[in-house]
């Protein structure tokens, strides 16, 4: 084996063992994303941690501020599902506790609203009342 040979040699032994650090490298990086993709996945989201944390009604409260207020509510259901998570706030989110939140920071969510009279001993809504007694003396 000549000289040029040799230098040859050396040459392409170096340029292997520069790839085999290469794929190594990334092969390290894959698993680290993997890990770091299987960590988040664990950990649950702001918005479960909402969730898990609303009373009564507050879930329609929710749907109605992801509806109507979609960027605004992303915001807030972030910051309230940190406070959840860290234990700053432990107590139950009902739907009148909720939409307070949200209204106190701007967010103006409109919500369905019904109201039931009493009739005969039967509650029934406003609206069927007026409809079948347009006028009464009695009510």
């Amino acid at each position: 084996m000549n000289e040029e040979d040799k230098e040859l040699e050396n040459l392409k032994a170096k340029r292997l063992a520069e790839m085999q650090k290469n794929i190594s490298k990334q092969e390290k990086q894959k698993e680290f994303e993997q890990e770091l993709h299987t960590e988040q996945k664990k950990r649950p989201t702001s918005r479960e941690f909402v969730v898990k944390n609303l009373g009564y009604r507050g879930m329609e409260v929710l749907e109605n501020a992801e509806s109507q207020f979609p960027n605004e509510a992303k915001i807030i259901i972030e910051k309230l599902g940190e406070l959840i998570a860290s234990g700053d706030i432990n107590e139950v989110l009902d739907g009148g506790k909720l939409l307070v939140l949200f209204r106190s920071v701007g967010v103006n969510i409109r919500m369905q609203n019904k109201i039931n009279v009493e009739k005969d001993g039967k509650f029934v809504s406003i609206t069927d009342k007026f409809k079948h007694n347009p006028k009464s003396d009695d009510d």
